[in-house]
């Protein structure tokens, strides 16, 4: 850096000290803020606190100030909600007041400032996106016409593991082959479109290109800043390489998904019937101008980040759990086998048989929830909550984790026990009607790919159950689940090898 540069930083430095002390006694006179860290000027608690805002270091914090607290990241003010009560008034009661979402410098890259239907405040673009993604993704009919697809996917998976000697002996890391199956299931429902294998050069740049932004993104490095406008000139690195990957995604997204898709596409507007795919429905929605080019560039970005890696992440999730809990699998296998007969492959359908199963899987979101704080909210203007003022463009999180493993609200929250959802929490689903249990959030804001995501989770997690017993690698009694937190993201850090033995029925 030059020494132009590192003057002017530490003017701007000097200079953000003064106004943030004058602000920050303006603000003690007129709000009625909630507790948290007492605040330095410049960094706020950004040095108490650290990059690493997780699920876990934010709940640490919620024991010693309560069901809300405030952190001043630098001028960031970031507002973390951990009771049930607070929940329900940010996501429903308050739900317009705090339906904006806040971005950061890289996500403001990745999705064009907002131009997308995940990252865009709360208003007439946002409902324009959400109803025009909601009829070619997330309905029951999409459901019913795609299952059928996703049950051949999660055939595939069987067969390749069967003729795979080692995955019998030794183990193999079933993420890879799974990952495949998740690319697939969605990109069909995109693009009317799947890859063959694992080793398709088109499907292992897709990957690694997601890959890259994941990790970017992800990433708790560029947080300082973020967090303090003035040290940004020290991203610009950082910043450079979010660019250049953003623009690789959307020319690989354009040039061999969109474009191919729109020679295949009749030139006349066809009804909803007859169209194939999601994205022929998106692209009409275009040509009578609802949206532009880049809108539908974004749209597919998001369900390349929102609906494949989190719902694969689950996936992961449960069969690790099963893996730990042998006694769980044998449960899952018996009640597949009882209801369904060996040897007779679960489908979409079946799932409202199989109490046990939908019991695995809420268990796994609740443990093991992918997107642990949900993804963040904003209120636009100065706000009320829970008896404290919230100023304008705070960030605000929900501790969904906590809320779903607080052992104020539920019984021996760090064990994994399906038997709670047929027992003491029978009535809880995931689809929000208890503020204890948000894994797809709830409201205006909440995750649609909920109706995607179970039914997948059902049939894979099943047909892996009903063929196979999962077992640890030869001299191991467990896997590893150790944790991997990003800036929303729960994921396991090792994708274990697992022993996938043949079931002779």
């Amino acid at each position: 850096m030059d020494l132009l540069l590192l003057e002017k930083t530490l003017l701007g430095l000097f200079a953000a000290v003064i106004v943030a002390t004058v602000i920050s006694k303006l603000r003690g006179k007129r709000f009625k803020l909630p507790p948290g860290p007492i605040p330095v000027p410049v960094f706020g608690n950004w040095l108490q606190v650290g990059d690493d805002l997780n699920h876990r270091n934010l709940t640490d914090l919620a024991k010693k100030f309560g069901g809300i607290f405030l952190l001043r990241m630098g001028q960031r003010n970031l507002v973390v909600v951990s009771s049930p009560e607070l929940a329900k008034e940010v996501l429903h009661t308050q739900g317009v007041e705090f339906g904006s979402r806040t971005r950061n410098v890289v996500f403001d890259i990745f999705t064009g400032k907002g131009q997308d239907m995940v990252f865009t405040v709360y208003g007439e673009h946002w409902r324009k996106m959400r109803r025009i993604m909601t009829v070619p993704f997330f309905t029951n009919k999409v459901v019913q016409q795609y299952r059928y697809g996703w049950e051949s996917e999660a055939a595939s998976v069987v067969e390749d593991v069967k003729k795979n000697p080692e995955a019998a002996r030794n183990g193999i890391v079933l993420r890879r082959r799974l990952q495949l199956m998740m690319y697939n299931n969605m990109y069909r429902i995109m693009f009317d479109r799947r890859f063959d294998s694992e080793e398709d050069p088109l499907f292992n740049k897709l990957k690694a290109l997601n890959g890259e932004r994941s990790r970017l993104a992800q990433s708790f490095e560029y947080n300082y800043g973020d967090f303090i406008p003035i040290l940004r000139p020290f991203l610009r690195g950082y910043l450079k390489i979010c660019k250049e990957v953003k623009e690789k995604r959307l020319k690989l997204f354009k040039d061999y998904f969109v474009d191919e898709r729109k020679k295949l596409s009749s030139p006349k507007s066809t009804d909803n019937e007859g169209l194939k795919c999601a994205i022929d429905h998106i692209l009409e929605a275009q040509q009578k101008g609802e949206i532009n080019e880049d809108n539908v560039l974004y749209i597919v970005e998001n369900i390349n980040v929102a609906a494949i890696e989190t719902t694969l992440w689950s996936i992961e999730w449960g069969i690790a759990e099963l893996v730990n809990h042998p006694e769980i699998q044998r449960k899952l296998r018996d009640e597949l086998d009882t209801v369904l007969g060996q040897g007779v492959q679960i489908t979409e359908p079946d799932m409202l048989k199989l109490p046990y199963l939908q019991a695995v899987i809420k268990e796994t979101l609740r443990l093991r929830m992918a997107i642990p704080l949900l993804v963040p909210h904003m209120n636009l203007h100065e706000a009320k909550l829970g008896g404290y003022d919230i100023p304008a463009e705070s960030k605000i999180l929900v501790n969904a984790w906590w809320l779903a493993n607080n052992p104020a609200n539920w019984k021996n929250p760090e064990e994994f026990r399906p038997e709670r959802f047929l027992q003491e929490e029978a009535k809880v689903e995931a689809n929000g009607n208890d503020f204890r249990y948000l894994p797809f959030g709830v409201g205006r804001r909440s995750c649609p790919g909920i109706i995607l995501a179970l039914p997948i989770l059902g049939i894979t997690l099943g047909r892996l159950v009903q063929n196979f017993e999962l077992l640890p690698p030869p001299g191991q009694s467990k896997i590893d689940t150790s944790e991997k937190g990003g800036q929303f993201s729960l994921h396991i850090l090792k994708h274990s090898t697992i022993v996938l033995k043949p079931r002779s029925v």
